[in-house]
């Protein structure tokens, strides 16, 4: 079932578990934050402009995006909100309402169509981490980093959290969004991550 939420278009997608800083200095984002923060649950939906500015509205905007859960919001005298929220679950935007003060939406949950996976997709992602965290070991001569699942993370979350990691573009992040299902969405992240691991062997390579 449809509810509103408000929305906050932003340049990069946001995915489910990622964590989301922003500084509002906008007037209307503000407000919005004011709102929600009072709110009985304090959240909104994240949507990727498509083309057009963060700033000044007159932009055009994705129709899948994640709702983001306010997890910590400071106001500085200058009317500037520090928000921190972290990614919760997809939305598809069914309609977007008139933006009054701020962008508002009609939206729907939009859970994993299929969410049974093999345990082999969160290894197999974790190896092919490994391998890319270790290229760039080398690259940069400072000590990688182990990324693996969590004792209670499911494949889903795990998916979700290395592509939020990741130097994905905007494109790429959408793509990992709007997958239907958890193995499709691995998929993407695994082609995408792949792409990573070949250029940085290539630049290596050119280095030598």
């Amino acid at each position: 079932m449809s509810y509103r939420l408000p929305m906050f278009p932003l340049g990069t997608p946001l995915l489910p578990g990622a964590a989301l800083p922003l500084n509002v200095f906008e007037l209307r984002y503000q407000m919005m934050m004011d709102d929600c923060r009072a709110a009985p649950t304090p959240e909104f939906g994240v949507a990727l402009i498509a083309r057009g500015s963060e700033v000044g509205g007159g932009d055009e905007r994705t129709d899948v995006g994640c709702v983001a859960r306010i997890v910590r919001m400071l106001e500085h005298d200058d009317g500037r909100r520090s928000v921190l929220a972290v990614g919760d679950r997809r939305i598809r935007i069914d309609r977007w309402l008139d933006d009054d003060p701020y962008p508002v939406a009609m939206v729907d949950d939009w859970p994993d169509e299929d969410d049974v996976v093999d345990e082999f997709v969160a290894a197999d992602l974790a190896q092919r981490l490994a391998v890319f965290i270790g290229l760039v070991a080398r690259a940069t001569d400072r000590p990688g980093i182990v990324v693996a699942p969590e004792p209670d993370e499911t494949p889903s979350d795990f998916v979700c959290r290395v592509a939020s990691i990741l130097p994905f573009g905007p494109s790429d992040r959408q793509a990992i969004l709007s997958a239907p299902d958890v193995a499709e969405r691995y998929e993407r992240v695994a082609v995408a991550l792949d792409d990573l691991i070949a250029v940085t062997r290539f630049r290596l390579a050119d280095d030598t």
